[in-house]
């Protein structure tokens, strides 16, 4: 047994999975989980659903406008990061934000936690475009899943980490830092245990 996977089965945290955070173990070498840090939304009897959290997107919220048709009335949506949610889906938008910082918070959001909501509303695009930028946000394009049974599987082989969920890392920090952070909540000094295999392109 690994030690990553020594570590999720002595931990407490062997229960409700999300909302919280997901950090790949160092040894994990799919080439687009290497080193991701994931925001886990869902996690039941029908599978997971979540949102990697540290890979920039190719395109930033000025290229998104543009190839959605998005009048941008204030240039401070440029400063929102687009990230690469995950595999599935890269077609999609969501846009992950705290609510109690916006300025407009749509019917259909879906609530995380106290300072975490979530929503694919398009209207709401429209409003952070006009002005109505929310003091945190990020869009992401696609998102990652797992089938039934699928996340607690790679667990047990000691491919992830749970963490509590922390505003401050999914909002503030940046993404160069975020895997590392996570890890070192937990007392994990990623550069002792990192694997010396490089993920197959």
């Amino acid at each position: 047994m690994t030690e990553t996977a020594r570590l999720w089965h002595a931990s407490p945290v062997m229960r409700e999975l999300a909302p919280g955070l997901l950090a790949a173990a160092p040894s994990l070498r799919c080439p687009f989980f290497h080193h991701t840090v994931v925001l886990l939304i869902d996690h039941g009897d029908d599978g997971s659903f979540g949102f990697v959290l540290n890979k920039e997107a190719p395109l930033d919220f000025r290229g998104v406008a543009e190839e959605l048709g998005l009048a941008v009335e204030n240039d401070r949506v440029f400063d929102v990061p687009v990230l690469r949610g995950g595999p599935v889906s890269p077609e999609t938008g969501w846009i992950v934000f705290d609510p109690d910082g916006a300025p407009k918070v749509p019917e259909d959001v879906l609530r995380v936690s106290g300072g975490l909501a979530l929503t694919a509303s398009v209207d709401m695009l429209h409003a952070m475009a006009s002005g109505e930028v929310p003091e945190r946000a990020l869009l992401t394009l696609g998102y990652s899943g797992w089938s039934p049974g699928q996340l607690e599987d790679e667990m047990r082989e000691g491919s992830w980490i749970p963490i509590d969920l922390d505003p401050a890392l999914i909002f503030e920090l940046p993404l160069a830092d975020r895997w590392r952070v996570a890890l070192e909540s937990l007392g994990i000094d990623p550069g002792r245990v990192t694997s010396r295999i490089v993920p197959q392109a």
